[in-house]
């Protein structure tokens, strides 16, 4: 068996076999460069749905305008294949970083990303098709067909377990792409220095060897970088970011005022978080039977269970939050503690890191009190916690006389999805008696009480509290026309309406 169209190149068996190799890295990163990109609008842009899904279509489109391309690639193929790996090594290894140094300095964010998502889809497309054009002649068609789409395809299994299991958790989005951009790169350099002609290709391992050298130092300063742009998106001084297996933690502070972000969204200033918490928890405490055991579903900064331990009638409190590093977080600073009145210390509170969804279908116990603290429905992740199947199970964890506050968004801006709450906890067969308060770093918001039985006026509210009173808590119940009540679908999990509907709404107010 000859060499084929690379005459000079190195013995076939050991050529094949790297360059079937570098079909499984050439797979593995350029699916990784489309989680990065599809990961990265979601958190910046919103609308996970959305977003992976014009990612995704737009890869695959760019991929296929690669592989027409390649048709005129009539000579040199292994040349021009060892060019296009350190081109995708350094675009695609960098793009991470990039997209988010650009976030905040561009009046579109769209077109660099879309535009990086073109430019790395079409030299992935590109690669393929040289690489069986190169194989062409070291193996039989059968074979070489079935040997590097096996390859291809295995890599790309490996790079959509390896994204969300180690690669975001442990490196983060930024080390992640200079970590495949340095694979990539690395077979380039490799295929270059098997060949007993490499002269002519010594330009190429120059750039490679500088293009290596770029992405080692990128993901090594890469936490500075992700620093530096998170504070052009925040806008504040960071005091602690990190990318947990479920999310990316923000903690910023200025003039005093701390700010929580998970995936790039306020969940509380400490300006002002008192007041949401408040709302939160007291109308439902307030007007429970007898609130001695209480569950709190999210909530994992702990600021709830702060007000719920305000009663001295409650015997436990049970927090079941997904994440395991944010609770730990809020239990061990000392500065997120104080916020929280050192709340996850109390004898009485029991921290359970867990799917609320699952564990709730598990629960045999019942409870006096709930309080339903999730992020907004931004994802169908999310979404699947606030379904017609959640609420029934959540019914089914209730105490006689038990009540139930769900924080469920701004009925100014989204209406339609915070009635989309109420109406899915109704089909549920629960009561149900919504209300609203405002929040200045979040504008107007609304929760939803909810009970297997008719719900009551409210007791005594503990001393202390700095925004809720008697006279508050009953102009919370009152809704002007604007947010009047709607006409809105459940939300089930076979249809998710109600992410659809939030970030339809939310899109319009943001513009």
């Amino acid at each position: 068996m000859d060499d084929g169209p690379a005459g000079d190149f190195a013995r076939p068996s050991r050529l094949g076999a790297a360059l079937l190799v570098s079909a499984f890295v050439v797979a593995t990163c350029g699916l990784i460069y489309e989680l990065l990109a599809g990961t990265l609008a979601s958190y910046l842009l919103g609308d996970s749905v959305t977003q992976f899904s014009i990612v995704i279509g737009t890869y695959l489109f760019a991929m296929g305008i690669g592989s027409w391309c390649s048709r005129y690639v009539k000579r040199d193929e292994l040349a021009v294949f060892v060019r296009v790996e350190i081109l995708i090594a350094a675009i695609g290894g960098a793009s991470a970083a990039v997209l988010f140094l650009l976030f905040d300095r561009v009046a579109d964010f769209r077109i660099p990303l879309y535009g990086l998502v073109l430019v790395i889809g079409a030299l992935v497309g590109l690669e393929i098709p040289l690489l069986m054009r190169i194989l062409k002649d070291r193996l039989e068609f059968g074979d070489l067909v079935s040997k590097v789409l096996t390859f291809d395809y295995v890599g790309a299994l490996a790079a959509s377990l390896l994204f969300p299991l180690l690669l975001v958790p442990q490196l983060g989005l930024m080390r992640t792409g200079f970590l495949f951009g340095l694979a990539n790169v690395a077979v380039a350099i490799a295929l270059i220095l098997m060949l007993p002609g490499k002269r002519r290709l010594r330009t190429e391992l120059i750039v490679g060897i500088l293009v290596a050298v770029g992405l080692a130092t990128g993901f090594i300063v890469s936490e500075k970088l992700q620093r530096a742009a998170e504070v052009g998106v925040y806008g504040d001084p960071i005091l602690y970011a990190a990318s947990t297996p479920y999310q990316r933690v923000v903690i910023t502070k200025r003039a005093g005022d701390l700010r929580l972000y998970l995936n790039g969204n306020l969940q509380f200033s400490s300006r002002d978080e008192y007041r949401y918490h408040e709302a939160l928890v007291h109308p439902v405490m307030s007007r429970a039977r007898n609130p001695r055991n209480v569950l709190v579903l999210g909530g994992g900064d702990g600021l709830a269970v702060r007000e719920i331990l305000k009663y001295p009638g409650v015997a436990s409190v049970t927090l079941v939050d997904l994440d395991p590093e944010m609770t730990s977080l809020f239990r061990n600073s000392a500065m997120l503690a104080a916020l929280n009145h050192d709340a996850f210390h109390s004898p009485k509170v029991h921290v359970i890191n867990a799917d609320a969804f699952l564990w709730l279908r598990e629960n045999q116990r019942r409870f006096d009190a709930v309080l339903v603290d999730f992020p907004d429905p931004t994802n169908f992740a999310i979404g699947k916690l606030y379904t017609v199947s959640f609420y029934r199970e959540l019914a089914r964890a209730l105490a006689p006389g038990a009540v139930v506050s769900v924080q469920s968004t701004s009925p100014l801006v989204a209406p339609r999805a915070y009635w989309t709450v109420a109406t899915t906890l109704e089909a549920a067969g629960l009561i149900t008696r919504g209300y609203h308060v405002y929040v200045p770093s979040f504008g107007e918001w609304g929760f939803v009480l909810a009970s297997n039985e008719p719900i009551g006026r409210p007791g005594p509210l503990p001393s202390g509290l700095r925004f809720l009173t008697p006279q508050t808590d009953a102009l919370a119940f009152t809704f002007p026309p604007d947010m009047a009540r709607r006409s809105v679908p459940v939300n089930r999990l076979d249809n998710q309406a109600l992410v659809r509907e939030f970030e339809a709404e939310w899109a319009v107010y943001e513009g």
